[in-house]
């Protein structure tokens, strides 16, 4: 800490105020001088203003420094980030928001904290079932561990619907068996309506080189996409169900039949 601020605050506030040296613009992105004057050579990065034969850099190079970087983690060369970058309409921006909106849709729930007792209270594990049963959960992706002995779910609904099964008499092990079955075919569903966007609605707004008058379309295909995907998913489940409950009802009523035979 520097006179009540810390360091980074300090190099945001000169960032702010269009005083950051070389130096510090890397130390505040987390990128070399040399990648730096790379991205100035390449014409990535606006030159800086010259004051007393020093150049300095604000907030339009910070923010330029860590779209670049943002856009290079999610795997464009440089090649393509110089593209997008020239384009102006903003498209850099507007594929990283689309970035963001699909996260935040797949993402969907709060993620919820539990420890081992409270896991092994709520879905009724002994400690010697414990180890087997975490493992199972843990593939699956229903815990994540976080410490030797706290979890993270990063569905609550999903832990919820486990415990209401296993409240109904059916063994967690059983449970996660069954989430392991509907996790492979529902990976296949998700597998076919990505396709689906990719080939009908994607394709083509690339292929017109993406104009920004038709992203509000793109965006909403995208915010819709998820919805209609899972009530079309829910609706043919349903309808299967009942269809199996039904054939398992008259298999019941035929042996029960034989006996009294």
């Amino acid at each position: 800490m520097i006179g009540g601020m810390s360091s980074l605050s300090r190099l945001e506030d000169d960032g702010a105020r269009g005083r950051l040296t070389i130096e510090q613009l890397a130390a505040l992105t987390g990128m070399s001088v040399r990648n730096i004057r790379a991205h100035q050579a390449r014409g990535l990065l606006a030159p800086p203003e010259v004051r007393a034969r020093i150049g300095y850099y604000g907030p339009e190079h910070v923010a330029q420094l860590r779209l670049i970087r943002e856009l290079q983690n999610d795997g464009f060369n440089l090649n393509g980030i110089k593209r997008l970058l020239e384009d102006s309409e903003g498209t850099a921006e507007r594929l990283l928001a689309f970035k963001q909106a699909l996260s935040a849709a797949a993402r969907g729930e709060v993620p919820e904290r539990l420890s081992i007792g409270e896991l092994g209270r709520r879905f009724r594990v002994t400690p010697g079932e414990a180890p087997e049963v975490l493992a199972h959960a843990e593939r699956l992706g229903v815990l994540v561990p976080l410490s030797e002995d706290l979890y993270e779910a990063p569905s609550p609904s999903l832990l919820a619907l486990a415990q209401e099964v296993v409240a109904r008499g059916i063994s967690l092990r059983s449970a996660l068996s069954v989430l392991e079955v509907i996790d492979g075919h529902v990976d296949s569903v998700s597998e076919a309506f990505v396709e689906l966007f990719l080939g009908e609605v994607w394709k083509p707004f690339a292929q017109a080189d993406m104009p920004a008058e038709r992203w509000p379309e793109i965006e909403e295909a995208v915010a819709r996409l998820a919805p209609i995907a899972s009530e079309a998913l829910m609706a043919i489940f349903q309808r299967r169900l009942g269809r199996r409950f039904e054939e398992a009802f008259g298999e019941i009523a035929r042996r029960i039949s034989e006996r009294a035979t």
